[in-house]
């Protein structure tokens, strides 16, 4: 039986979900697996609908984890460029993602240490091989399979957009909410439903962000939802819209609720740009093309000149957002048959396979 020494987040972000999903499909393989958790915790409180059997495989993992350190056992991390340089073992793979454009001196020194790189997207993976780093590849993310069609529950007659995922300047948030409260607020027969928290940023700066992309003014057909606790809340919510706008976002690793919405048969506006090239189509998604760059300077997650995060972000006029939820409208009432299908054509299973292949 292959041994693996897993160092992840486990907890409620993107990435947490992203390492359970992983970890879950190990757990199917049988494989024997020590788990070091980031900050050594483990917070499952989201994840409402694992297996018992799974829960016992991960608490034991984490329980007998230090009798299967060795040096010759292949370490396995799923974190940020930022401080993945630490290493438990002598062979040392890396999951990573990426949004930008322009890897800096020190993301590249950093990856050099690791055995094998493995990228989200394509264009994270392109990006750092032109900068000189042969051990890159790109190993796709999978649909949650805790994600299920369920009842719609929202008014009858009323399209519902959908927005999710922190609020930051690097998604555009404040665009698209102004974009939308333009062209469809406080009008009859919309709605537009927000779960856009952000734990990184002051309860008095997000409310300060969201009055100032409301220009103070207010919406009855605009909804902020609070911190979503559970998956079966996320899933309810992806399935409660018709139209998901957080594929406007300027740049991405993957984008999982855009990807899920329309992986449940939604309709997504999505950029045409980083991560989103490899899984929307003209066919699955409201395509358009970005119209300029910006850089993503936020003052929390990126900063002009330090060793990290440096590039550009994608972005379009207040006049494209509009147009892109114009042409989503049009696919109101038709089930998205080709976003169905990216569950097959994209799952972790496939995803754990192939980052297995490259290990051992």
């Amino acid at each position: 039986m292959d041994k693996l020494l897993v160092k992840a987040p486990i907890n409620s972000t993107s990435l947490g979900n992203v390492s359970l999903n992983i970890l879950r499909e190990m757990f199917q393989l049988d494989l024997e697996v020590a788990l070091f958790p980031v900050q050594d915790n483990i917070d499952i409180t989201v994840f409402n609908e694992l297996s018992e059997d799974f829960r016992a495989w991960l608490g034991a993992c984490f329980k007998h984890r230090h009798k299967m350190l060795n040096r010759d056992t292949p370490t396995f991390k799923i974190w940020h460029i930022k401080d993945s340089f630490d290493k438990l073992s002598d062979k040392s793979f890396l999951y990573s993602f990426y949004e930008l454009d322009k890897p800096t001196f020190t993301e590249v020194k950093i990856l050099k240490m690791h055995d094998g790189v493995m990228f989200s997207s394509s264009h994270a993976a392109n990006c750092f091989k032109n900068a000189g780093i042969k051990s890159c590849s790109y190993i796709p993310l999978g649909f949650d399979p805790d994600l299920k069609p369920r009842k719609r529950v929202a008014e009858k007659g009323v399209v519902h957009f959908g927005l999710m995922g922190k609020f930051e300047k690097r998604k555009r948030t404040k665009e698209i909410i102004q974009a939308w409260a333009k062209k469809y607020g406080n009008r009859k027969g919309y709605l537009l439903s927000c779960a856009i928290t952000n734990k990184f940023m002051p309860t008095e700066k997000l409310n300060a962000e969201l009055a100032e992309a409301l220009e103070g003014k207010q919406y009855f057909n605009i909804n902020f939802l609070p911190f979503l606790p559970k998956n079966s809340d996320v899933n309810q919510f992806l399935n409660n819209i018709d139209i998901d706008l957080t594929g406007l976002s300027g740049a991405e690793g993957w984008n999982l609720p855009a990807f899920n919405a329309t992986c449940l048969g939604k309709w997504s506006c999505v950029q045409n740009h980083t991560s989103h090239k490899d899984w929307a189509t003209p066919e699955n998604s409201i395509l358009v093309e970005p119209e300029y760059k910006i850089k993503p300077d936020d003052g929390i997650f990126f900063k002009t000149g330090l060793d990290y995060n440096q590039g550009h972000i994608h972005s379009l006029s207040e006049l494209g957002m509009m147009t892109a939820m114009e042409d989503a409208e049009k696919k109101v009432g038709k089930f998205n048959i080709a976003g169905q299908n990216l569950q097959s054509t994209f799952s972790y299973k496939k995803t754990t396979q192939k980052i297995l292949e490259k290990i051992f």
